[in-house]
């Protein structure tokens, strides 16, 4: 069976297509036990981010990837020709690789952030409870998790990475030239709007308004930053003070729509705002955009701001590269002794039951007389001729198909000499 990653990101496809990829985190089960089943796939885990929409997978056949494909294009009533024009998939070694490149924030938007690694090991931890992982992901993920570590342990490609949240507070600064002066609505209370609230109060801003689909998380966030907490059902009226508006939530439906919007706009006599919208699925209905004085950004919108902290650790990069080869490399070396140790042990089986018989054979002849020296001459001739029957055909085989290479190895595999190589080391 072949290990396989296959997906979309935010390198590849506009968050426009990403969000109507992604799983709410209580499809998860459903939707892998209907990707075994009906994709034909042995074991999968499947990761949904803002950023990407990946499976991992273990299958047989050569149109696994399409099969899984074709999978996800159903599940979410997506044209399959949307999908294969922005796709990818890796296969065996290099699926591996990119699993770490995933797991380590190598492959992220931005460079080094720390929430993927969490994101992948909930993928992970969630297979399992579905019944999705076997044997082959079970050793993949932990050395997938460990060289991850590694890479953030041995390198800085995790220090104080540009975050989606510095980002969207740095693009606050460039709207509005002083921040003590604005207003700020952020909804969710996840760890981005965390990271948001921070930057915010470090930046000065004067009066932030957590929204939030449960008060009592609102509350908790809020009073880290002496902020104020409200429901999501009191967004319209909020909007009317906000003059920056961040927005990431789990939700699969828009919270904010162009009417609710335009309205606050016209009590606010059009004064401009900001609105970041990091969600995926979107938060923010895209016609809001449409607006005179409303600069709505999606997270696809922050990759310029991002690129910078890339650029500035390209060196850290490569060492993340040195760590991933070697230990990509490690792995698959691993696994192809477990593969040898497999045939050993079938090959000493199948001599031992040969050896068995053989005893038992000659031991039955010494009970009935006969002379132990032409039982032991016997049984060594017949041991030997079943010994070397089925190679001895092979090869034969082999050498009438002109194949030297099956040949070579043989002479390798059993210490074995050709007549010109014995040839040359007698003349040496």
């Amino acid at each position: 069976m072949a290990l396989l990653a296959l997906g979309i990101n935010h390198k590849s496809a506009h968050v426009s297509l990403r969000e109507r990829v992604a799983f709410a985190p209580e499809q998860m089960t459903e939707a892998l036990q209907d990707l075994l089943a009906v994709a034909a796939v042995d074991e999968a885990a499947i990761l949904s981010t803002c950023n990407r929409t990946e499976i991992f997978a273990v299958a047989g056949g050569d149109n696994a990837s399409q099969r899984i494909l074709q999978w996800l294009a159903a599940y979410h009533q997506l044209s399959l020709a949307d999908l294969q024009a922005c796709y990818y998939e890796h296969h065996e070694e290099r699926a591996l690789r990119h699993m770490v490149e995933v797991s380590s924030g190598l492959d992220s938007l931005v460079l080094g952030e720390p929430q993927i690694f969490g994101q992948m090991k909930s993928a992970y931890a969630v297979a399992q409870e579905a019944g999705a992982v076997d044997s082959q992901l079970y050793n993949v993920f932990p050395h997938v998790f460990s060289l991850a570590k590694k890479v953030r342990t041995d390198t800085a490609i995790g220090e104080n990475p540009v975050s989606v949240a510095f980002a969207a507070v740095t693009l606050s600064r460039h709207i509005f030239s002083d921040l003590s002066n604005t207003s700020a609505l952020l909804i969710g209370a996840g760890e981005t709007i965390e990271l948001v609230a921070k930057h915010l109060s470090e930046n000065g801003v004067g009066n932030i308004v957590v929204a939030n689909r449960t008060l009592g998380r609102a509350k908790e966030l809020a009073q880290q930053f002496a902020a104020e907490a409200v429901l999501l059902s009191e967004i319209p009226e909020q909007l009317v003070k906000a003059d920056i508006v961040i927005s990431s939530t789990a939700s699969q439906l828009p919270i904010l729509g162009k009417g609710a919007v335009e309205h606050a706009l016209k009590i606010r006599k059009h004064k401009p705002m900001l609105m970041v919208d990091i969600a995926v699925p979107r938060d923010i209905e895209e016609q809001v955009g449409e607006l005179e004085d409303v600069y709505l950004y999606s997270v696809d919108d922050l990759t310029e701001i991002v690129d910078a902290n890339r650029q500035s650790r390209q060196q850290e990069v490569r060492k993340a590269d040195e760590i991933i080869n070697e230990g990509v490399g490690d792995y698959l070396q691993k696994m192809r002794s477990l593969d040898a140790v497999d045939t050993l042990k079938a090959f000493r089986s199948q001599s031992e039951q040969i050896r068995d018989a053989e005893l038992a054979r000659a031991l039955k002849q010494l009970e009935k007389g006969a002379q132990p020296e032409r039982v032991l001459e016997q049984m060594a001739r017949s041991l030997t001729n079943k010994l070397i029957h089925s190679p001895s055909i092979e090869m034969k085989k082999a050498s009438a198909h002109g194949r030297k290479d099956l040949i070579s190895l043989t002479q390798q595999l059993f210490g074995l000499k050709s007549k010109a190589s014995t040839a040359a080391s007698d003349n040496d």
